[in-house]
């Protein structure tokens, strides 16, 4: 079988340029004698940007790009000349992308938006020349610093769709039908479990060409927050969304008791999803009467419901009514803002990597922060700089 292009999890190691290391030259020119110290300042190391680019929507380029390193500093020079600047390097990655640490599991930024810059990791700041450090009674200095080193991390990406109506089910409850009946996606559709293997987003057009987007998960059995069936890989996607439908088949033995096993199963994944608004759809009801669907919603969970049928049409102008209600709603507006949404720390990372192939023997790497920012007195050891000059001394 092909292997999908629907790539949502990569794992990468990253390096940022190390800065280059200060001068200890002397000025030696004729007719100047003790001409005094002129070693410039080593140039920045490159940093490593994550980028955000709406043309992308999978993680699909960067499957097998598992190295990025961005360029070192260089030295600096004679006659207070800086080193130069390393090269950055920018990543580009599709809106939505969550980053965490893959040896600790921690969150540590979130690309949402087209064009949005983070800085990722920070190249080391270059050394600064002897000509800082010459005072009355230290006139020649024959030292300089070193440049700071590299910062080395290795990182897991996600991708969690961005969409307004999250579709909650288990398998074979009509998810994948009602989203090719309400928007232009066509998604696969069968007449067995897990289908869908892939999430797929629809634009669901509205009145007053209006729209909001509509996301399709792979269905969710009981045990999914253990790893049972597709597992955890797919719920991240539902994070996202400012509000989740629920689709429970009409033919259910007892609705409420397996809502109550979807709510369950969503909130072991992350208990911040029962601050969603919700609504039910109970589908497949092309066969009930009014009478029978009366008797129905007296045992139906206490949120907005509606019945619909995507085989004959019955209630999808109705359901898109109460979708687009819920979701203007104002206090719905207020906790979908993206910078209300809280990250969970990856707790279960190694089983995750091993869900996904990956290898999970990763080496402790150094993630310390520092500011860009040169200053004189950050704590670096300073050497003496005993090579050659340009100028071969003279």
């Amino acid at each position: 079988m092909a292997e999908s292009n629907f790539v949502d999890y990569v794992k990468i190691y990253c390096r940022s340029g190390k800065g280059g290391r200060g001068s200890a030259h002397m000025r030696r020119s004729k007719y100047i004698p003790n001409g005094g110290p002129d070693g410039g300042d080593g140039g920045r190391g490159g940093h490593v940007i994550l980028r955000g680019n709406r043309n992308y929507w999978t993680l699909l380029h960067l499957r097998y790009q598992r190295h990025i390193f961005a360029g070192n500093g260089g030295n600096g020079g004679a006659n207070r000349c800086f080193g130069k600047d390393g090269d950055d390097v920018y990543v580009d990655v599709p809106c939505g992308t969550v980053v965490y640490n893959a040896e600790t599991g921690d969150y540590i930024c979130d690309v949402t938006e087209h064009g949005q810059e983070v800085i990722l990791m920070r190249g080391g700041r270059g050394g600064l020349g002897n000509w800082h450090f010459k005072t009355p009674t230290r006139q020649a200095p024959r030292f300089a610093q070193p440049g700071e080193p590299a910062v080395e991390l290795t990182v897991v990406m996600e991708l969690k769709l961005l969409a307004d109506v999250g579709l909650v089910g288990f398998p074979n409850a009509g998810k994948s039908t009602l989203l090719s009946k309400l928007s232009a996606a066509k998604p696969k559709i069968a007449d067995y479990p897990f289908t869908t293997l892939e999430p797929n987003l629809g634009i669901v057009p509205y009145r007053d060409g209006k729209s909001f987007v509509m996301a399709d998960i792979p269905g969710i059995i009981e045990g999914a927050s253990e790893g049972k069936g597709l597992g955890l890989r797919f719920l991240r996607h539902i994070e996202r969304n400012s509000l989740l439908l629920f689709m429970i088949p009409a033919d259910t033995i007892d609705i409420q008791a397996e809502f109550d096993i979807l709510m369950r199963e969503i909130t072991n994944f992350n208990p911040e999803l029962l601050d969603k608004r919700r609504v039910l759809a109970v589908t497949k009801t092309d066969m009930l009467d009014a009478e029978l669907m009366e008797e129905m919603e007296q045992h139906l969970p206490p949120i907005p419901h509606v019945f619909i049928s995507s085989f004959t049409g019955q209630g999808l102008l109705e359901l898109k009514d109460l979708l687009w209600r819920e979701l203007n709603e104002e206090s719905n507006k207020l906790s979908s803002s993206v910078d209300a949404i809280v990250h969970r720390n990856k707790l279960h990372l190694e089983e995750e990597l091993r869900e996904e192939g990956e290898d999970i023997d990763i080496t402790p790497v150094d993630a310390d922060d520092e500011d860009e920012e040169l200053d004189e007195d950050f704590d670096f050891e300073y050497i003496d700089d005993e090579e050659d000059d340009d100028d071969g001394g003279k």
